[in-house]
């Protein structure tokens, strides 16, 4: 099939993110007109039920004339604004005054950025130069997880435990150790329960403490559940467990929302569904509903505190990105946020999440489907070869890239993860019948998937 010209000319000016690059240049893009709610429409007027909320970030879905309208009237007031050298505007102070006052721990101080990635960059700077202050000049080592997802920099990718981020790019550098991935389904030894397994994670980081050495340790950063590493949800326990255990050795956690923060869990952050204790916070995505680039660190009071008299002693504190804090990005943040407020979003998630869940768990029936987890508006359904044994795929034959693809021919829009995972995280307005009708095209994606896999003779038993 030949490109049209809009794709031939994609192919020949764009380099794209998490793309085959030579396979793009004989298919081409999909390429995006418009967007209304939930529905996002291509260039031959098709419509898709953009069932991953863009890439887990367009809470409020499309065309929220409040936003624009937020974004247009900050545009002609003060079209930028920066916040270096002591120099700063009403819609950075203003976010930063709602942030603290709707963050699950006490916040003393806010730092903006563009990305996650960048505020995970900065918060490895953060704790390194705090712990420089504190006279910790060894407390370097950031723990992360095997199948974390924290970044694409070059430090926030060492966080990033995906074989992809690393390969040819000559990471991880090597201030990073990785706890193991708490997925029960995958790892429980037999006649293990939850508990007694999120009792051997534990365990388990207790031994990687010891052996790297407590005093060598700056911080622990994880996601509540694990988004980009296949949405795997922590057992029961295992961050009361967890918490314990960087406790007794002192070890602050660094607590990454980027994808559970403003209702994604049913409760305004993952944290709080999982009864963490955050030292420090990493938001961005729903934060503006994605429309405008805009993220943040939220610094508990012992850092911010280390920050500062740094600063001071130094002469200032010599960090920052041109457009942290833009103050449109600013207003559309804090305009966001007044609407989850107004419009009970986060509770309507939350009344909606049963009937999510319900829908996502009843494909666990689907001969294809060897596990399901889900809370509140997010999900992940793994595929397997064979359901008894819990056997995977080859990763050569991509199953689950292809089962999104015949996904997408259906008109939902979902995710393939590693491990042949597909995941579902739609706008946090999605109504019943939108769920409904969200499932039934990804079911009807799943029976074209197996037809297929019959036809390779891909199936185990």
């Amino acid at each position: 099939m030949s490109l049209t010209n809009a794709q031939t000319r994609d192919v020949e000016a764009l380099l794209h993110p998490y793309t085959d690059l030579v396979r793009h240049r004989s298919v081409g893009p999909v390429i995006f007109e418009r967007a209304q709610g939930i529905h996002i429409y291509d260039d031959k007027g098709k419509d898709y039920i953009e069932a991953m909320a863009g890439l887990w970030c367009t809470a409020l879905g499309w065309g929220d004339g409040e936003l624009v309208e937020a974004a247009s009237e900050q545009m002609r007031k003060l079209s930028f604004g920066h916040l270096f050298a002591g120099r700063s505007h009403e819609p950075a102070i203003a976010l930063a005054e709602k942030l603290k006052e709707i963050a699950p721990f006490k916040v003393s101080k806010v730092f903006f950025a563009n990305s996650g990635s960048e505020a995970n960059d900065t918060q490895i700077k953060l704790y390194w130069y705090a712990n420089n202050a504190l006279g910790r000049p060894n407390r370097k080592t950031i723990i992360s997880r095997e199948k974390a997802y924290h970044g694409v920099t070059l430090a926030s990718a060492s966080l990033t435990m995906l074989p992809a981020n690393h390969r040819s790019f000559d990471l991880p550098f090597d201030f990073v150790r990785y706890a193991e991935c708490p997925h029960y389904y995958k790892s429980a030894s037999v006649g293990e329960d939850e508990v007694a397994f999120s009792e051997r994670m534990a365990a388990r980081l207790a031994e990687l403490i010891e052996r790297d050495g407590p005093e060598h340790i700056a911080a622990m950063i994880a996601e509540p559940l694990q988004g980009a590493g296949g949405v795997i949800l922590p057992p029961r326990g295992y961050w009361e467990r967890i918490g314990k255990v960087l406790e007794r050795y002192g070890i602050p956690l660094i607590v990454d929302e980027v994808i559970t923060g403003f209702g994604r869990t049913g409760k305004w952050f993952g944290s709080e569904t999982y009864a963490m204790k955050p030292a420090s916070m990493t938001i961005a995505k729903a934060l503006s509903s994605a429309y405008l680039p805009i993220s943040a660190v939220l610094l508990g009071d012992e850092l911010a505190a280390a920050v500062e008299a740094e600063s001071g002693r130094i002469g200032t504190f010599g960090h920052g990105f041109t457009y942290g804090g833009h103050p449109v990005a600013c207003a559309v943040a804090l305009k966001t946020i007044e609407l989850y407020q107004t419009r009970d979003v986060i509770g309507h998630a939350a009344r909606m999440s049963p009937h999510f869940q319900d829908r996502l768990h009843a494909l666990c029936a689907h001969p294809l489907v060897g596990e399901v987890q889900g809370v509140g508006l997010i999900g992940a359904l793994e595929l397997v070869a064979d359901k008894q044994s819990r056997m995977n795929f080859s990763s050569l034959h991509q199953v689950a890239a292809t089962a999104a693809g015949f996904a997408q021919d259906e008109g939902v829009i979902v995710r393939p993860l590693m491990g042949d995972r597909l995941a579902v995280c739609p706008p946090l307005v999605i109504v019943e019948a939108e769920i409904d009708e969200l499932f039934a095209r990804l079911r009807r994606g799943l029976d074209r998937t197996l037809e297929w896999v019959r036809k390779e003779g891909l199936l185990g038993n």
